[in-house]
């Protein structure tokens, strides 16, 4: 009985201190709230303001899991990610009653079936397409889909690696980013983009500029099959790449050439083309010292503003054309990016796209040039309406970024990233398993392909590339859907037409 009274005696004492300690806190918290000069909300409501801070960061989250329709999130919505997660994971993404989506939405794609489709064992099956004619080693790509550029430093290095075994393993190519060529992005042995940014990661000399030596030497590794010269991103065009410092660790210093710990930050231009001509024979440089396809990536503002550099190639003559664009969207995604940017610069890949397209093809460029699509392409319905629009490939990020585990915490910009896909934090790291994760990729990968080409089946073509403008109609602020060459109309006169 004594013991038992002096167990509640302890018991009583703890918790006289819990109180008094709590109490001593709030007493702290109230004077530091009351004096500080930054936030009136703390300053007039001691205390209990500071629950607005953590309702509102906390609201993300509640949002996300709780309140959110599966169709309303930004930049990706429940139904988007978990179509990924499905494929990725394998499981089937065949749904009962009938569909969630909202045909009605401006903007929305409605691809029309042929009234007598090819039959079952007629399923339309995806072929390579050969890009860089003119380049002395071209390259037969063989999926139409594959992953965009996304650097090392940006993401983590599991997250690298496991890409570019998942890629290997179905068959589609990696691009670098422009963070430089790693060896985790070799690892796997897939064919490999390498991405050349403002900055020349990976291909620059001691000052900074073009290294023709490191050139060779990457171009001499049978893995690289092509070289992108990267002028813009849609999350931030007229803006350079920026690494923050605390993800500049050593391996990344190395690869980039730059000092450790320093935030990487890259030019907004390249300093040797400051006009299409220049442009143009930085393209030729780069591909007669690598003997590989060379081509850019940029975001368009305007239709007009890209005119007289196709006039230019035109002039020269089609060996000097560019033997790839890739065309990204406004509304592509990066690791850091100032918002201004990011929410209100560059056009939207679907009206981009469709301007790009038409302007290569209305300098008869159509055989030489093949166009790559970007910007928030993740899904079977999106890549199907890219090629439809005049892409000749589709790359995506994010998409893959998802198929790794990605839960779109927004935290790839501050190096917590939860899923250890966009941080060096080895503790976070540890949650990302390669030998799991490239398994997923592979199958994202495959699965977006498969439902592409049933897609292109349904519509009544045997090859997704012969999908056609006429094969999908777009709805408008009316709610009525028109075709979409009714509204992009084709320049090209030929039966082969994008119509």
């Amino acid at each position: 009985m004594e013991i038992a009274v002096s167990i509640l005696d302890v018991l009583a004492l703890a918790f006289v201190w819990v109180l008094g300690a709590l109490a001593a806190l709030l007493v702290i918290l109230y004077i530091m709230d009351r004096s500080q000069r930054s936030d009136a909300i703390r300053r007039n409501y001691p205390v209990i303001g500071r629950f607005r801070h953590i309702f509102s960061t906390l609201g993300e989250f509640f949002r996300q899991y709780f309140f959110a329709m599966d169709r309303e999130e930004m930049p990706f919505n429940r139904a988007q990610r978990e179509w990924v997660e499905n494929a990725a994971s394998g499981e089937g993404n065949t749904v009962a009653f009938g569909s969630t989506r909202n045909l009605g939405v401006p903007g929305t794609a409605i691809f029309t079936n042929a009234p007598f489709p090819p039959l079952d064992d007629q399923i339309a099956r995806s072929e390579p397409l050969l890009i860089g004619h003119h380049a002395r080693v071209p390259y037969m790509a063989p999926s139409f889909f594959n992953i965009s550029g996304m650097s090392y430093g940006a993401l983590s290095k599991p997250a690298v690696r496991a890409l570019s075994l998942g890629a290997a393993k179905a068959g589609v190519w990696l691009s670098t980013g422009e963070g430089g060529c790693a060896p985790h992005h070799l690892e796997g042995g897939c064919d490999v983009i390498m991405q050349i940014g403002t900055a020349k990661y990976g291909v620059r000399d001691a000052e900074g500029k073009l290294s023709d030596e490191k050139l060779r030497e990457l171009a001499a590794r049978p893995e690289i099959r092509m070289f992108e010269l990267k002028l813009a991103q849609g999350a931030k065009p007229g803006k350079g790449g920026i690494l923050p410092a605390e993800k500049v660790n050593a391996e990344i210093a190395s690869i980039r050439g730059i000092i450790e710990g320093t935030a990487s930050i890259s030019p907004n231009r390249h300093i040797e083309a400051g006009d299409w001509g220049e442009l143009l024979d930085m393209i030729a440089h780069i591909r007669e010292v690598s003997g590989k396809p060379v081509g850019i990536k940029t975001v368009l503002g305007a239709s007009e503003t890209w005119e007289p550099f196709f006039e230019e190639i035109v002039k020269r003559g089609p060996e000097s054309a560019p033997d790839f664009i890739t065309v990204d969207g406004g509304e592509g995604g990066t690791g850091a990016a100032p918002m201004p940017l990011m929410d209100l610069v560059g056009l939207p890949i679907r009206e981009a796209l469709p301007l790009m397209v038409d302007l290569r093809d209305k300098h008869g460029l159509q055989e030489r040039i093949r166009m790559i699509a970007s910007g928030k392409l993740v899904n079977p319905s999106d890549v199907a309406w890219a090629i439809c629009a005049g892409a000749d490939f589709v790359v995506s990020a994010r998409g893959f970024m998802f198929s790794l585990g990605c839960i779109q915490a927004m935290k790839c910009n501050k190096n917590t990233c939860p899923t250890g896909i966009t941080t060096h934090d080895p503790k976070l790291q540890r949650g990302l398993v390669v030998e799991e994760k490239f398994e997923k990729v592979a199958r994202y990968a495959k699965q977006i392909i498969s439902e592409v080409e049933t897609i292109a089946h349904s519509v009544g073509v045997t090859e997704p590339r012969l999908m056609r403008r006429r094969h999908v109609r777009l709805v408008g602020d009316d709610g009525r859907s028109r075709p979409m060459n009714e509204i992009y109309p084709t320049v090209l006169p030929s039966p082969s037409d994008r119509t």
